[in-house]
């Protein structure tokens, strides 16, 4: 039997402690959550603009530097994957629950609800509704997560060392990284990741059960919302103590096959030029006005600082909370290939996805709301993209699809997530028993639970931002470990922009 960690005990008293606060003072706890994500917003936005610009710089940087050259595993080494295929998992990666559920319901709420900056229903509302979303979902949520897979990859195939966040720091804390700092490291880690995982759950539920309501008349509540989360729990742990890696293969397959649908019938019967025009315009809107954005933190205007807290800094914090589980599955796809390869790919294709993604069903959503057949604001949040498709033509197979589309992401995030946290508490094996993985997936369901209990969709943000924080500074020290460690294999290949100039020995004198 597979060793456990420390990492898993402590944790798991961690998870126990919530669940029973939760439960036995819910409003106290939801106030908790409330203050704590209040005074790190407020305290915090600027620390976590300028980190995660940070990472992407430093994502740049390796692409155009002589480092970009080295492989993520032995020197002849070659990748696992052909370049399609890795494509193609990098994709599945990028999607997901999220994307399914604010595809609309984002660019939405900027262009006729809460606009960032212009006024809300004008021609700049939606202009600036798809820039946001865009630079929401594009190159800056890779970084984070190209940061920490990367981190994760070179330390795992390259030197050697276990599939550990402690594990990847160990050019900065030496020993102490297989110490109590270095469980300490890998607990916040895994609770970032179970919350990051449990809130994802939780929209989900929500999404399901608004599509439900939509289609069927069931009551869209907290008790249809538990009973969703319970039904689908017992699925993914079916699928996880039984180890059917064939049926995940094949529900992953079905993920794309069903999203891809999804997209092209709406691309077909929604506004199609509108849609293809505002991708184009909103691409360039977003090369052009990255760096503004970046920094965005609207000191002097309280309404547009509450904005940035809601939206830009909620989404930093969840990719942060997620980037141990995606860095992972990234990490493991990923072997045999240069960084400078693995970042291009991890920086670019996704959030190309992303933007294809929003601008199919949010530019649909917007020009539905500007025609006034519908008001969608009226509608919550995870109702919004079947209040959509009612609009539509052939709209009961759309909302079918969907409904089955974010239950079968729902199973394939929650099984992936109990393997991750599993291998994170077992010393980084591949292999984690079964009893764990049972553990973590009961405990990921029960947090999703709590949270919609106590909070809420607020609830959820609140906990991501919150379990967020500690884990951004174990990103900051990565960061600098692989810098570290990069430049020290950099002088002992010799790898440089232009060779150094040998030194002409001096003739003997006779």
């Amino acid at each position: 039997m597979k060793k456990i960690s420390n990492v898993f005990w402590i944790t798991l008293s961690i998870v126990f402690i919530m669940v029973l606060l939760g439960i036995f003072t819910p409003t106290q706890f939801e106030t908790l959550t409330s203050n704590l994500q209040n005074l790190i917003t407020n305290t915090f936005g600027w620390y976590y603009l300028i980190i995660v610009t940070l990472f992407v710089i430093f994502c740049l940087f390796l692409i155009f530097s002589p480092i970009g050259t080295i492989r993520l595993g032995k020197p002849d080494e070659k990748p696992e994957y052909s370049r399609k295929s890795w494509f193609a998992m990098l994709f599945s990666a990028g999607m997901g629950i999220g994307l399914v559920f604010y595809g609309t319901a984002e660019p939405l709420s900027h262009f006729a609800v809460s606009p960032p900056v212009a006024e809300a229903g004008s021609s700049q509302a939606i202009k600036d509704a798809m820039l946001y979303t865009f630079f929401h979902w594009g190159v800056h949520a890779w970084g984070i997560y190209a940061l920490v897979a990367l981190s994760l990859a070179y330390f795992k195939f390259r030197k050697g060392k276990p599939g550990l966040i402690s594990a990847a720091l160990s050019p900065i804390l030496g020993k102490a990284a297989e110490g109590k700092l270095g469980t300490l490291i890998d607990v916040i880690a895994v609770f970032a990741t179970l919350v990051g995982v449990a809130t994802t759950l939780g929209f989900g539920a929500t999404q399901i059960n608004g599509g439900l309501s939509f289609l069927f008349g069931i009551p869209n509540n907290m008790f249809v919302q538990f009973l969703i989360i319970a039904i689908v729990t017992v699925l993914f742990l079916i699928s996880a103590w039984s180890g059917l890696s064939k049926g995940i293969k094949y529900l992953s397959n079905a993920n794309m096959i069903l999203a891809i649908s999804l997209f092209v019938l709406t691309l077909m019967i929604g506004p199609t030029l509108f849609i293809l025009n505002m991708f184009t315009d909103t691409i360039g809107a977003y090369i052009q006005n990255i760096v503004r954005l970046s920094f965005r933190i609207a000191p002097l205007n309280e309404e547009h600082r509450s904005w940035i807290n809601g939206w830009t800094i909620f989404y930093w914090a969840w990719w942060m909370s997620w980037s141990p589980f995606v860095g992972i599955f990234i990490a493991r796809v990923s072997r045999g290939r240069t960084i400078r390869e693995f970042l291009i790919g991890v920086l670019l294709m996704p959030p190309l996805v992303s933007f294809l993604w929003f601008s199919v069903f949010g530019v649909t959503a917007i020009d539905l709301q500007m025609t006034g057949i519908v008001d969608l604001t009226t509608y919550a949040t995870e109702e919004t993209l079947f209040a959509v498709f009612n609009q539509l033509p052939i709209s009961t197979i759309l909302s079918i699809v969907a409904v089955i589309l974010i239950g079968t992401f729902f199973i394939t995030s929650a099984d992936s997530a109990t393997f991750v946290l599993g291998m994170q508490t077992t010393y980084g094996s591949l292999t984690p028993p079964n009893t764990v993985k049972l553990t973590w997936g009961i405990a990921q369901s029960t947090i999703a639970i709590i949270l919609l209990y106590t909070g809420g969709l607020q609830g959820l943000q609140n906990a991501l931002i919150i379990s967020a924080f500690p884990f951004s500074i174990i990103m900051v020290l990565m960061m600098v470990a692989l810098y570290k460690s990069l430049i020290q294999e950099k002088k002992e290949l010799g790898l440089y922009i232009k060779p150094k100039p040998k030194k002409t020995p001096k003739p003997d004198h006779v």
